[in-house]
Formats: C-alpha cells, sequence, structure tokens
C-alpha cells in the first residue's frame, strides 16, 4: 500500500469497500470507508497533509478499508482544499488546534458508534502532526502513525500518550530533522511508550507524497507495509 497521492487508481483490494460522505463534526464532511461486509472491524482516524481532504486521501481510506478497517478520513478545513504549497502553508497557519483536536476525538466517537473495537490515528505532514495531537489529547486509543508530523521536543507534551507508536521519517527532512526525531525517540523511552522509528536514508521531507519532488517509491512502498503490519499487531 502507497501514502496519499501514491495510491493508484487501479490498486488491487483484499476486500469490497462501500465509501460515503458523512457529517460528523460541526459542519465538518469526513470521507468515511469500511468494507461492504458487515463485521467487526478496527477503526483508523484518517488525517489528511496541510492541503485538506483531497481525492487522494479518500482513497488512501478505501486501500485501507480493504485491509480490514472502519477509516475516517477527517476534514479539519471545512471542505477547504489547497493545490499548492504556498496557499496551504497560507491556511494552515490559522488552523486552531483546539478545534482540530475537538474534531478529531469526535471521530474517534463516531468510530466506536460503529462499532469499531480498537482505534488507531494515522496521518501525513500536517496530519503526523495531529495524529500524536489527538494521541496526547486524552483520548484513549490504541496505536499511533505519524509520517513526517513535526515533532514536540517537551517530553512532558507526551506524558498523555498511551498507545504505541509508528514513526516515518527521512534522513534529509528539512522540516523535521533528525534531530527533532532523535529526541522524540527519547523522549518515547524514557517515558516507558513502545515505538518503532523508522529513518529512510536519502530521503527528504514527503517523500510518500508522488506530487512532491522528494517522492521515493520504493521506500513509500515499504513504509507502508511496516504501517500495515503495525496496525495488525496492534488493532487486529
Amino acid at each position: 500500500m502507497l501514502a496519499p497521492e501514491a495510491v493508484p487508481e487501479e490498486a488491487p483490494v483484499a476486500l469490497a469497500v462501500v465509501g460515503e460522505e458523512v457529517e460528523y463534526f460541526n459542519d465538518s464532511r469526513g470521507y468515511y470507508a469500511k468494507p461492504a461486509a458487515e463485521g467487526s472491524y478496527p477503526g483508523v482516524v484518517m488525517i489528511h497533509e496541510n492541503r485538506g481532504l483531497r481525492e487522494e486521501i479518500k482513497r488512501a481510506a478505501d486501500e485501507l478499508a480493504a485491509e480490514g478497517y472502519r477509516v475516517l478520513a477527517v476534514d479539519l478545513y471545512k471542505g477547504t482544499v489547497m493545490q499548492t504549497q504556498e496557499e496551504a502553508r497560507a491556511y494552515s497557519s490559522q488552523y486552531d488546534r483546539a478545534v482540530g483536536i475537538q474534531n478529531m476525538r469526535t471521530a474517534t466517537a463516531f468510530l466506536r458508534k460503529e462499532g469499531a473495537p480498537k482505534i488507531a490515528s494515522l496521518g501525513w505532514c500536517f496530519g503526523g502532526a495531529e495524529s500524536l495531537a489527538l494521541s496526547t489529547s486524552g483520548e484513549n486509543l490504541d496505536a499511533t502513525v505519524i509520517y513526517y508530523g513535526r515533532l514536540p521536543e517537551d517530553q512532558a507534551v507526551l506524558t498523555q500518550l498511551k498507545s504505541p507508536v509508528l514513526g516515518i521519517f527521512g534522513s534529509v527532512d528539512q522540516v523535521v530533522p533528525t534531530s527533532s526525531v532523535a529526541v522524540f525517540e527519547s523522549n518515547l523511552k524514557n517515558l516507558g511508550v513502545p515505538a518503532e522509528i523508522y529513518m529512510y536514508e536519502g530521503v527528504g521531507h514527503a517523500f510518500a507524497n508522488p506530487s512532491n519532488p522528494n517522492f521515493a517509491p520504493a521506500e513509500t512502498a515499504d513504509a507502508w507495509g511496516k504501517t500495515l503490519a503495525f496496525l495488525e499487531q496492534h488493532l487486529q
């Protein structure tokens, strides 16, 4: 499996999937994907990059749902999507994290109401940072996946983090430097939080996004395989 925008339109699926837009938080409409067959499936709160809930994120939700998950791809931008990083940076600079956490916690409640016995958060870039923000908000999650999201260096911020963490990073990322990842990994160890941290050599920020010049297809595929294994270990 590939990360957002790396998900091919013709990607094979393990299970038939149904998806629909749902209004789950005030006027925010997310994309909810799940296996078509009735059953007990764990849940994933999927968090978009800084350009909003674009179609490639919805395809990623479908792809993950086909592996046997209920996936709610949240919309933290209330329907706004951006085409360029310049637009995205300007918009995300106005982002209210407190409201965003309410949004994501409501998404978690939605998945529980739908019957998910266990729940993880998963996000890329801006969404990677928000995945961690949700996990440190006091929400009771079973797993946290961070793809090259900005990381807090204050250990105290992580004290409410109870779930195991999967972190995916690039060694030449200028947004999330290796020094920040090292501090984060050390803080998790000090707090006794189980973590798998992978540093892909020679790749930069957003390497799992094929619309980005840093796109690295082999590393992206490998990282997604690790993501599926991590989710299976902690949710299934």
